[in-house]
């Protein structure tokens, strides 16, 4: 979710009714720097701290000592808890030994996580695969091990790192993990509509399901989980293109706020009459004004045909 589960999306998700958020992940050797793209990414708000929608703060590396003490740098972010990527399979991530790269050597994971936890003074986590590829599935043992190393809760991402996003995620693995251990099993992959997320809770009774990829380009999939079915309305899908330009724009400034919000703009708008035209036009805009100028002018043409909008 590099570049997605900023402070701003992460306003999103709690208002559509998401219980819990995680940063986008920051490199450990960054955040050491004092990278402001890092510190960027640390960034919490009020919101952020509030017990009904904590957030906790991702962080990823291949050395231990550098986790250990990013942690320790990351804590005075204040986040509810820390959390370590160990499943993140692009090659440039993975190959380098951060991310799935740890599952090459699940005892060095087991290490690693239980320096982290030692060095931190808040709960750790740690989010990662079912192994590194068919050959290699050591998710059951290795949840054992993490619980053994103070890991607070872990989240199963239920495909390989050779897998990336391609095929079926395979819920089964996140139950049998969950069935050797006391800590909170988290359920992650193909949780992409509320059909889906009832169907993982019933089928692994993990303790929560963890929604992705699919957030980006619908984030009412919270409150749909939640039981609320109806489809956002067209008026909705503008408001919320609307909104997320205007909170990115005050963000992170015009230009980059502007081209941020464009891989969620193309979901927010999908089913709308004429969506496919309006997706090319406002991927040419880079000022607010002209993008909201464009909604505007969209949400007009459709008001003008009730029997679009009934």
């Amino acid at each position: 979710m590099e570049d997605v589960t900023d402070v701003v999306f992460r306003r999103i998700a709690r208002g559509f009714g998401a219980d819990a958020c995680f940063t986008e992940f920051v490199n450990v050797e960054g955040l050491l720097r004092g990278c402001k793209n890092a510190k960027r990414k640390m960034l919490l708000d009020d919101e952020d701290r509030s017990e009904a929608c904590p957030t906790a703060i991702q962080i990823y590396g291949s050395n231990p000592e550098r986790l250990a003490e990013a942690a320790r740098v990351a804590e005075e972010s204040e986040p509810a808890w820390i959390d370590v990527n160990c499943g993140c399979w692009v090659p440039k991530i993975a190959g380098r030994g951060a991310g799935a790269g740890w599952l090459r050597d699940p005892d060095a994971m087991v290490a690693m996580a239980k320096l982290v936890v030692s060095s931190a003074s808040c709960l750790v986590t740690v989010k990662t695969r079912i192994g590194l590829d068919e050959t290699q599935r050591p998710i059951v043992d290795l949840a054992r091990r993490l619980e053994d190393a103070g890991v607070a809760a872990l989240t199963i991402h239920c495909r390989t790192a050779k897998m990336g996003h391609s095929g079926s995620a395979d819920w089964s693995w996140a139950a049998r993990a969950r069935e050797v251990v006391s800590i909170p099993v988290i359920v992650n992959g193909d949780v992409d509509s509320a059909d889906a997320a009832a169907r993982a809770f019933d089928s692994t009774r993990c303790a929560a399901v963890m929604v992705g990829r699919r957030a980006i380009e619908h984030p009412w999939i919270f409150r749909e989980i939640r039981g609320h079915h109806a489809p956002p309305t067209f008026e909705e899908r503008i408001a919320l293109c609307r909104d997320h330009l205007r909170a990115n724009v005050a963000q992170r400034g015009e230009l980059h706020g502007v081209r941020v919000t464009r891989r969620h703009l193309s979901g927010y708008l999908r089913g709308m009459p004429g969506a496919a035209e309006l997706r090319r036009t406002l991927l040419f805009c880079d000022s607010l004004v002209g993008c909201l100028e464009i909604l505007d002018r969209a949400e007009a043409s459709l008001l003008a045909r009730p029997e679009l909008v009934a």
